[in-house]
């Protein structure tokens, strides 16, 4: 299986950004600038989880 990434439309020319390959009971997400230092892998539901609490600011980093 080849895994395509994607990045978003709102990602910036110079490389800031994440990308996301969606797999088969998965959401992949890497960083852009080092794609082969490896990708995070999360359930569907915890990445949804991951883009509501960040689109409120409340990740707690």
């Amino acid at each position: 299986m080849i895994t395509q990434w994607r990045k978003s439309t709102r990602s910036e020319d110079h490389g800031n950004c994440v990308e996301l390959a969606a797999l088969p009971h998965a959401i992949a997400i890497r960083d852009s600038k080092a794609p082969d230092t490896g990708h995070l892998t999360l359930t569907p539901h915890a990445f949804t989880t991951l883009i509501h609490r960040a689109k409120q600011n409340k990740l707690n980093l």
